[in-house]
Parts: C-alpha cells; sequence; structure tokens
C-alpha cells in the first residue's frame, strides 16, 4: 500500500515535542527519521548575556514558504517521505528549542541532507524574526544574515544538485 508524503508546519508559542516531529514523519516504508533541533543558546553580547529570544513571523507568508521548501527538498530528494517542522514564537529561553524537524526517508543519506538543507532555507526564505532579550532587560532585532532580504546576505552552500 502506498503512502501519501505529508508536510507538517506548525507556528506554536507552546513548548515543542522533539516526539510529536517524529510521530508526523513516522512511516513503515521508511528506515530513517533524521531530525534537527534548534535550541536557544546562552550568549554574551559585549557586557550582557542573552537570556532568550521572541520571536515574531509573518504566519500566511511562513506556510506559503514552507510549502515551496518541501517542494524543493522532494525535487532534489525524491525518496523523502515526510516533513516536519514545528517552529516557536514569542519568548523562548535559553536551553528551550526554538525549531524541531524531521524528515523521514528509506535511507539515512537523503533525510540527512535534506534536514540541513531544509533548516538553511528555513532560516533564507521563511519570515520569522527574533529579538535577543538580554540580562541588562535591554533587547535587540537580530539580521538573519542568511536570509533572502537581509542587506548583509551571507550565501549558504547547496549541498546536494540532484
Amino acid at each position: 500500500m502506498s503512502e501519501e508524503p505529508r508536510d507538517v508546519f506548525r507556528l506554536s508559542r507552546d513548548w515543542l515535542s522533539v516526539q510529536e516531529a517524529v510521530d508526523a514523519v513516522n512511516s513503515t516504508s521508511c528506515g530513517a527519521v533524521s531530525v534537527f533541533i534548534g535550541t536557544t543558546r546562552e550568549d554574551q553580547v559585549g557586557s550582557r548575556k542573552v537570556i532568550g529570544l521572541e520571536y515574531e513571523a509573518y504566519e500566511s507568508m511562513a506556510q506559503s514558504e514552507f510549502t515551496k521548501l518541501c517542494a524543493d527538498i522532494r525535487e532534489r530528494w525524491p525518496t523523502v517521505m515526510h516533513v516536519c517542522v514545528h517552529h516557536r514564537l514569542g519568548w523562548v529561553k535559553v536551553g528551550e528549542a526554538s525549531v524541531v524537524m524531521a524528515i523521514s526517508s528509506p535511507h539515512r543519506g537523503d533525510g540527512q541532507q535534506a534536514i540541513q538543507h531544509c533548516i538553511e532555507q528555513l532560516k533564507a526564505n521563511v519570515p520569522i524574526w527574533k529579538k535577543e532579550v538580554y540580562d541588562t532587560q535591554e533587547a535587540s532585532w537580530k539580521e538573519n544574515l542568511e536570509c533572502r532580504w537581509s542587506a548583509h546576505r551571507q550565501e549558504t552552500p547547496i549541498i546536494n544538485q540532484q
């Protein structure tokens, strides 16, 4: 019995579950589930310490860009079965997951390459913004240098050109 590919994208103000993302892509036809978890890290910016991030998104455009990203992934890695991305909005303290993604594929190679591409393209194309909040109670919006509309854009290498 053939299973239809499934794409799951969720923006949430709630804590992210890695198991939920894995369950969303689980498939009996796949021997690999590749996972990426992006966490909020404690960082030093001058004399200030990052205590958390505040995320905002243009939600309808984010969904549209995710749909394009999934089509791109399947074009590059046709064996990819399911794609799941959960991204936090609002306050995310240091140590918590900001993004959880999972991709299933019959073999690990395609899934691992696709997951790397997925996070790079998510950062480059999906309109999600973050503000660093410091221990001084100051905050600063952070420019994503990978983002296609960034004035200081840094190109990310394409992993696989199938």
